[in-house]
């Protein structure tokens, strides 16, 4: 019986497949649905901007990052994530690759990416090996606590769509990207890889 690496992520031809099948930000915008895009373009343009605070911290980690957005240009959960997941990845630079591929492309990948059994629209955060480092969303707590607060009538909610809930779930991507970029500057297979 041979025994496996440490180190080790059966699914990377997986990923790595499915990044190379999805589509750059404004590609994907390009060829969808232009009202639909049309969505995407006016959250964008109500995003606040990182403040130099929040760049700062992502300097020094020099590993590069996939993230591979699963979504639908109709989506209105991707409609307020996606230009967020775009402006956070920009102001990290270019070691961070983001593309979006569209949730009727797969029925694997439909399959891998079910929360609570249902389709939903997570990101996935992947090594430059395309080893999984993390999902996150399909919603973020603040979306969560608004959809608690009309549905059930729990929790405080400014609304998804206010200045403040925009910022607030800038502010909770920020804190993702940084979890992310520090796993993958401390990972000993690729400080190995990087001789750092």
């Amino acid at each position: 019986m041979t025994q496996k690496p440490t180190y080790h992520d059966k699914r990377s031809g997986f990923w790595r497949r499915h990044f190379e099948q999805a589509a750059e930000y404004e590609e994907f915008l390009e060829k969808e649905d232009q009202p639909h895009a049309d969505r995407w373009r006016e959250t964008e343009s109500r995003l606040p901007d990182l403040t130099p605070e929040q760049v700062k911290r992502f300097k020094g980690y020099s590993r590069e990052l996939y993230v591979l957005v699963y979504g639908g240009i109709w989506c209105s959960d991707c409609v307020r994530q996606g230009p967020m997941l775009k402006k956070i990845a920009d102001a990290i630079g270019p070691q961070v690759r983001l593309r979006i591929i569209d949730r009727a492309a797969s029925e694997e990948l439909q399959d891998e990416l079910r929360i609570l059994g249902a389709l939903r629209v997570p990101v996935v955060f992947l090594s430059e090996d395309f080893w999984e480092v993390g999902r996150f969303g399909d919603r973020l707590l603040n979306v969560y606590r608004a959809k608690a607060t009309r549905e059930i009538g729990v929790g405080p909610s400014a609304g998804v769509l206010s200045p403040k809930a925009l910022a607030a779930d800038m502010s909770e991507w920020i804190d993702i990207f940084e979890r992310i970029m520090i796993m993958l500057r401390l990972s000993p297979p690729l400080r190995r890889l990087h001789g750092d």
